[in-house]
């Protein structure tokens, strides 16, 4: 009898594990996948972890209301939230380009998964209560809870998404919640009442989920193929962001997180724009420092000069160096640059190596997605640039994207103005890409021995640039913007500017 009941009790504190490791997941996966299709990680995450925590509490609540055939009970809210959330990702990926509320369907499902998982945690403390010493339960299931969660957490971000990607994480899981209730199905088959039929149930569940599990690749390309209306000829999921690799004719367009980040047809524009003019008025340029630009196409750009004898480039995504080092179709388009003798790649995050760098450098060329979020935005913010001053010499010259001047004018001004504080000299300029429109960047020299209007170098065949600065610098009254603040590190004002002026055009 005791082997019985500690068997009994093992199981059911097993089955909070799994339930407390999946239930995360689900919660990881609707966050990333709505950064993933929406943008703005960190109020995808702060509004699906306030649903999900509210949804909890509302199935503790309902909890009480369940006095009959408990263990029954707790294996068919197993069966159902391992299907509910092995399947979300999969309805929610093929839902997104056909339904006007998506958001509205997004949060339904973490709210009906925070809900049968709210209710399980109660559900089995009641089985529990008359077999347990009340001490000893609460112990006991919070301890499997919280243990369940970390390895949730450690688990998602360093394996789970770059080995199974996001719809392949929330099926496999679904399949483990199943499982635990096939396992309860035929170890507890005497504790329960109709055994065979809750079998039935699981083993349909899981057996659905297996197959879907086994297409998933071919339903994430036909989703992905009805999202961008291009054929999809690369896709890989890293710790950071979704690559989407496109070609359409004789135009291959890569996107981050749903974003076009270049169009082959154009880039040439932003690229040239981006490097040839801090270039050419710096005062040397053998040691050049790039920041962000995975795709190596800035670094392209300065290697046209002969005078670089070394280039660093730091970029976060190792998945996005190692993407545009080996893939032939992208390494044409940047010269196999990540691959030169004179290149050094470093993936980190570029904010922390700036604060630990000792080696001072001519120029630097930042180029790092929008600031959409806050862990963006601290890359444009008053501190990284003073940080940024630090690694660079004297008269050494720094441009910066900085968005675009017409669609979010703020936000143009608001880096501008925040890089006056720190450098001697800022500009502004901007050039037109017709994948983005009107596109801006700052531009700035540590110190007085040079000025913006110097050509003291230039670099053969470019397509686009002429060395003619004015021309470029020159800024229509519907991309003026006057009253704003500094963008601070304690403050992000710029990600909020950010989030009002392209919100208005979704």
């Amino acid at each position: 009898m005791g082997k019985k009941f500690l068997r009994f009790e093992f199981l059911l504190l097993f089955a909070v594990f799994i339930i407390a490791t999946c239930g995360l997941i689900y919660e990881l996966v609707a966050g990333t996948l709505a950064s993933y299709l929406l943008g703005d990680s960190v109020k995808q995450f702060s509004f699906i972890i306030g649903v999900y925590l509210f949804s909890m509490g509302i199935g503790s609540f309902f909890s009480k209301f369940f006095h009959k055939n408990l263990l029954n009970t707790f294996v068919e809210i197993e069966i159902l939230v391992g299907l509910i959330g092995g399947l979300s990702s999969v309805v929610l990926f093929l839902l997104f380009e056909n339904v006007g509320s998506f958001q509205f369907i997004l949060y339904l499902f973490v709210f009906v998964t925070g809900f049968l998982v709210g209710l399980e945690i109660p559900l089995l403390m009641n089985i529990l209560k008359d077999r347990v010493e009340f001490k000893d339960l609460v112990s006991n299931v919070f301890t499997f809870d919280y243990i369940g969660a970390l390895l949730a957490s450690i688990l998602f971000p360093l394996v789970l998404v770059p080995k199974l990607g996001i719809m392949g994480t929330s099926l496999f899981f679904g399949m483990i919640n199943i499982t635990i209730a096939i396992v309860l199905c035929f170890l507890l088959k005497r504790e329960l009442k109709k055994p065979s039929l809750l079998r039935t149930k699981a083993i349909f569940s899981f057996l659905l989920l297996l197959t879907v599990f086994i297409f998933s690749d071919n339903i994430l390309a036909y989703s992905e193929g009805k999202l961008y209306g291009e054929n999809i000829i690369y896709t890989n999921s890293t710790p950071y962001q979704r690559i989407v690799l496109t070609h359409n004719k004789s135009d291959y367009r890569l996107y981050l997180n749903n974003n076009l980040q270049f169009r082959s047809a154009d880039e040439y524009r932003y690229h040239e724009a981006l490097v040839h003019p801090v270039m050419s008025i710096a005062k040397n340029v053998k040691n050049v420092l790039v920041l962000g630009g995975g795709d190596g196409l800035a670094v392209r750009e300065i290697l046209k000069y002969k005078e670089v004898e070394k280039v660093t480039l730091v970029d976060l995504d190792e998945g996005m160096t190692k993407l545009f080092k080996t893939n032939k179709v992208l390494t044409d388009f940047n010269k196999n640059a990540l691959n030169n003798p004179k290149v050094t790649v470093i993936n980190a995050d570029a904010y922390i190596w700036a604060k630990n760098c000792k080696e001072q450098f001519d120029a630097a060329i930042i180029d790092f997605p929008d600031p959409s979020n806050y862990s963006l935005g601290k890359l444009y913010s008053l501190n990284f640039y003073q940080t940024i001053k630090t690694i660079l010499k004297p008269d050494a010259a720094l441009v910066i994207q900085t968005t675009s001047p017409y669609f979010a004018p703020k936000s143009f001004w608001c880096i501008n103005k925040t890089v006056m504080q720190v450098f001697p000299q800022v500009d502004a300029y901007h050039a037109y890409v017709p994948s983005f429109g009107e596109w801006g960047y700052t531009i700035a020299i540590n110190g007085f021995g040079t000025t913006f209007n110097t050509v003291n170098r230039k670099a053969e065949g470019l397509k686009f640039y002429n060395y003619q600065f004015d021309r470029f610098n020159y800024f229509t009254n519907d991309m003026i913007s006057n009253q704003i603040e500094i963008n601070r590190l304690d403050n992000q004002i710029l990600v909020r500017y950010f989030d009002e002026e392209w919100g208005k055009l979704q």
